[in-house]
């Protein structure tokens, strides 16, 4: 199934996209007993369990062209986002010597967080150097501590596609990430959340950035220095993931910094990025 939050008419809500309509939540239960986001809905399995057994008799009532696409989830915490996962992006950024022995995590406060269509400010008052990475988003489906490799995959909710907007020169001015990563709208995720029974093995998507007609970015999930399941499971220790979490997995080579010469975005350029299965995630820098 593709999760879909959006707004129509004022209201918010989410849904499950059928064909080209979207089946509201609201068609699935009472109003007293209606969850009001799909992070809640995905802690009440009894309730997932009941949409599964309905979805293929119910049809679509609102129209996709109509919605408005809100962020595809709100994680309960920040997003959580592994840097440095494909060497070739490592290499580009620095050299062979910065590929990393152990998780690289940092996080993008979920203020950041925009929908497809959704605009990314230049933020040019900050930064002249706003770049875009690509990326394949997990989300988590059920808590989880220490879990193991073997048992990480059942940890798995769907997937979705996320644009980790950084401002390079905020990233070196402050030798941390959290800043330089968590502008308004840096973080651009959707259009959907993929249930992972779509998806199949991940390791076989590729994730593809454009800027305008220029594709940058082209990289399969099966490079990843350190797959999903490792992501998962280390994530986990001693730390627990909760339903709703987000992890970005990190982004292929091809980012504007690593360019030469490097080439940031400007003002009317659009940032395209495709993962098949998932859906396209486009949003244009204002």
């Amino acid at each position: 199934m593709k999760w879909i939050s959006f707004r129509i008419n004022g209201r918010e809500s989410f849904g499950i996209l059928k064909e080209d309509k979207i089946i509201d939540i609201s068609a699935f239960f009472a109003e007293s007993e209606c969850p009001s986001t799909l992070v809640e809905l995905m802690s009440q399995p009894e309730k997932l369990a009941h949409i599964e057994m309905q979805y293929e008799v119910m049809h679509g009532a609102i129209p996709l062209k109509d919605v408005q696409f809100l962020p595809a989830i709100i994680p309960p915490n920040n997003v959580m986002a592994v840097g440095k996962n494909y060497r070739k992006h490592v290499i580009e950024m620095g050299s062979i010597e910065d590929i990393p022995e152990a998780l690289m995590i940092f996080t993008k406060s979920s203020n950041a967080l925009l929908g497809h269509r959704g605009t990314i400010p230049l933020h040019a008052n900050v930064t002249s150097e706003l770049d875009y990475e690509g990326e394949l988003a997990i989300v988590i489906g059920k808590e989880v501590t220490n879990v193991s490799e073997t048992e990480a995959m059942d940890a798995v909710f769907g997937y979705t596609i996320l644009n980790d907007v950084t401002a390079r020169d905020m990233q070196v001015k402050h030798k941390q990430f959290y800043l330089a990563k968590s502008l308004d709208g840096s973080c651009p995720i959707g259009p959907y959340v993929v249930t992972k029974d779509e998806i199949g093995d991940p390791s076989k998507l590729r994730v593809q950035t454009w800027v305008n007609a220029e594709k940058r970015q082209d990289g399969a999930v099966d490079q990843l220095i350190f797959p999903i399941a490792t992501i998962i499971s280390e994530l986990s220790k001693g730390h627990t993931l909760v339903p709703g979490d987000v992890i970005a997995t990190g982004t292929p080579e091809g980012v504007g910094k690593g360019m030469e010469p490097p080439r940031f975005l400007n003002q009317g350029d659009t940032v395209t990025i495709t993962i098949e299965g998932i859906g396209t995630l486009e949003n244009q820098i204002m």
